[in-house]
């Protein structure tokens, strides 16, 4: 399928071959008929990624923020690299459509296939002849309601949202301010309610077009008669309600809202726009200050938006799905007139001179664009580059043919770049959901195909390895599959959430005899296995400390999530229990952890303190913490025994101290062995031999991962064997 996409680094737009997406439970695959162009924000969009890099360093300081955050942590040459990733991918754009559903997943039973829907959600209903669509983001349009207007449903319900935060009623006045497409959706809405309505913008053509809308006063900002013209509308009151819909770093909107507003009046922002006034005038009215959260309640809750979990109706009526429902029954009855604020359609093959367009000329596009699509689009999920990139120089004949299922962030930034060091892999297929971050990682990397299904990975005979990048809830039901088709595996960290998904993984590695290789990339620095060596020839227990400085991780992200991410003990701690038993050479065999603070909501807190007991008498101690200063260096490793000390600082160096004496051990480059764990893994799946990280280390390094997590929750000391 094509889709329209942004070169964030050049700021291109272009129509791009990708892999349609896949149907998953929960939603439905909808073939686009029109799609919404709200030229305000996208303008913005395109704008921004047109800017130089000092442009863009001022216009996103928090960004810059975190660069210089990741240099502290893992230097310079890892930072750059990263953020050239970042700055070289692909973006969508869009979030409003309508179309007709072609597939339906599994849970879904209000919506079959040939229903025709309004769809919402940036990067979900974008610019694309396919998408796939969460059961929440998604409305069965009325009969009777055209689907190009039903392609405003989105933005609509934008305005609306705006309109219900004001509490309006019938007879008051209202003052919108901005009539960009969401302002006049909101005097159209506004009037469907019974209100007065003032209309104020720079753009004298949006005047003309709010006084279309129903407007009954509709002003240029600079019109030296404005004040009079509201005060005769509202008696000399003063507007009840102020609504600014307007995108501008001036507080010119906010101080018109204070200056004209009636006593105890409201002012409702929407739009970008800085939230200051004048102190005196606000308080002298009393005035209020309500911010507008895009669509309606449920924008932005993962488990609204991506798992469909619905407000109990009591409690949260008008949720972002009712408010894009509403929108098209109000299309229906005429109360709101999309097709007035229609600025063109233009052919979807003829997108990117249609932005050009835009960019060149705004002022010609006051309204919306619409973008039409081809009936008869084919749902591909599987798109070949058309100039594959081989191999390295070097390549050996008989190279290991990798497919790599998801293409994240860690997957692009991280693993592929270590494995293009590897001249004995084949790129062969990146696979993602979405098909678009596939298509990029595969033309910016020289896979030979990309796609949205990863069984076409598996049920392709010249691949001989997955690579598995893909979020937690999936590592273990991927492993096993791919090892039943025959594939060795690489797992990024954790190889499984819980015992069950560990069972799963155990089963079809000896079923298969497949190799099965987790990420615990630490055991494969250069710096670890010199501490390893430095106690290799003891005679005695060790005793180990692991300080990890994780960062906070925000609770609404899907890594806190207990069913997708699982806890970061799990997710993230196993690399510190496998680099103990890494270095002791001994497995753990039992555990007492405990909690900062106690438990947070859900059972979880990433703040503790472990104890592990090894086979061997040693002791390792983790002290994860969430807490502490983020530029701070993030891990610090601490062993001693027998006289001798060692230290691995940041994975930027190891000191060895015996004696009396102190070397120092450099890394040669990046030190976190994520270079040396897939050379490893390429090289087990040419002989056979996984001995540098045995599959039973792994099952050991994760049982104890599950032993800690029961520990932290029980307060009682925990056995690691399962």
């Amino acid at each position: 399928m094509k889709q329209v996409v942004q070169d964030y680094k050049t700021g291109e737009l272009r129509l791009e071959e990708v892999p349609a997406p896949i149907c998953w439970p929960g939603g439905v695959v909808v073939r686009a008929a029109y799609s919404l162009v709200s030229t305000g924000t996208e303008r913005m969009k395109v704008s921004q990624a047109r800017m130089n890099p000092v442009q863009m360093a001022k216009a996103r300081p928090d960004k810059v923020r975190q660069v210089l955050q990741s240099v502290k942590q893992v230097g310079v040459m890892e930072t750059y690299e990263k953020v050239k990733e970042r700055l070289s991918a692909l973006t969508s754009l869009g979030y409003s459509l309508a179309g007709t559903v072609v597939e339906v997943g599994g849970g879904i039973d209000e919506l079959a296939i040939g229903d025709r829907v309004a769809c919402a959600g940036e990067g979900i209903a974008c610019h694309a002849e396919f998408v796939f669509v969460p059961r929440n983001l998604c409305v069965r349009i009325p009969d009777g309601v055209e689907l190009r207007d039903a392609a405003f449903s989105t933005v609509g319900a934008i305005a609306m949202n705006g309109v219900r935060q004001g509490q309006v009623a019938l007879g008051d006045a209202v003052l919108v301010v901005g009539l960009g497409l969401v302002g006049l959706l909101a005097v159209q809405l506004l009037k469907a309610s019974g209100c007065r309505v003032i209309g104020v913008d720079l753009d004298p053509t949006k005047v003309r077009l709010a006084r279309a809308c129903g407007a009954d006063v509709a002003l240029t900002r600079d019109d030296a008669g404005i004040r009079d013209a509201i005060s005769r509308l509202t008696d000399g009151i003063g507007p009840d309600v102020a609504y600014i819909a307007a995108s501008t770093k001036s507080t010119d909107p906010m101080d018109l809202a204070g200056e004209v507003l009636r006593d105890r009046g409201k002012v409702v922002v929407v739009g970008m726009v800085p939230v200051e006034a004048n102190w005196q005038t606000y308080y002298d009215k009393e005035l209020s200050v309500v911010m507008s959260r895009s669509y309606g309640p449920g924008r932005y809750d993962r488990d609204f938006e991506q798992k469909g979990v619905a407000y109990p109706v009591g409690y949260v009526r008008w949720t972002q799905r009712e408010n894009l429902r509403e929108f098209t029954r109000l299309v229906k009855r005429g109360a709101v007139r999309p097709g007035d604020l229609r600025s063109g359609v233009f052919p979807f093959h003829d997108a990117a001179s249609a932005y050009q367009k835009l960019y060149d000329a705004p002022a010609n596009y006051p309204g919306g664009m619409l973008f039409e699509y081809p009936p008869d689009a084919s749902p591909e999920r599987r798109v070949v580059i058309a100039e594959p990139v081989r191999g390295g120089v070097g390549a050996s004949k008989n190279r290991v043919g990798i497919g790599m299922i998801g293409a994240g962030n860690f997957a692009t930034g991280t693993i592929i770049p270590a494995l293009k060091r590897n001249a004995d892999a084949r790129f062969r297929s990146i696979c993602s959901a979405g098909g678009l971050s596939a298509k990029n990682a595969a033309g910016r990397h020289g896979f030979e195909y990309c796609a949205s299904d990863y069984k076409e990975l598996l049920g392709d005979d010249t691949i001989d390895a997955v690579v598995i990048a893909t979020r937690h809830d999936t590592h273990a039901r991927f492993a096993a599959e791919a090892m039943r088709a025959g594939k060795h595996v690489f797992v990024e960290k954790p190889l499984a959430l819980n015992a069950e998904q560990l069972d799963e993984v155990v089963a079809a590695r000896n079923e298969t005899g497949r190799i099965v290789m987790p990420g615990f990339n630490r055991r494969f620095s250069p710096l670890s296995a010199a501490v390893r060596d430095f106690f290799i020839a003891r005679s005695s227990p060790i005793e180990m400390v692991c300080r990890v400085n994780a960062g906070e991780i925000k609770s609404d992200s899907w890594y806190q999530d207990a069913e997708e991410g699982g806890w970061r003990i799990v997710s993230e701690g196993c690399h510190f229990v496998d680099l103990m038993q890494f270095i002791c050479g001994h497995p753990p065999e039992r555990t007492y952890c405990e909690m900062i603070g106690g438990t947070i909501a859900g059972g979880q807190n990433d703040n503790c303190v472990v104890t592990l007991k090894m086979s061997d008498g040693s002791l390792g101690t983790l002290i994860y913490v969430a807490n502490g200063d983020p530029q701070f260096e993030k891990e610090r490793v601490e062993v001693f025994g027998q006289g001798r000390t060692a230290l691995i600082e940041n994975w930027h160096c190891a000191r060895l101290a015996s004696g009396g004496r102190t070397k120092t051990v450099k890394p040669g480059g990046s030190g976190k062995g994520h270079a040396g764990e897939l050379a490893a893994f390429v090289r087990a799946v040419h002989t056979g031999d996984d001995s540098a990280l045995p599959f039973l280390d792994a099952v050991r390094c994760t049982l104890a991962t599950f032993a800690i997590r029961e520990s932290l929750l029980s307060s009682q000391p925990q056995a690691c064997d399962g």
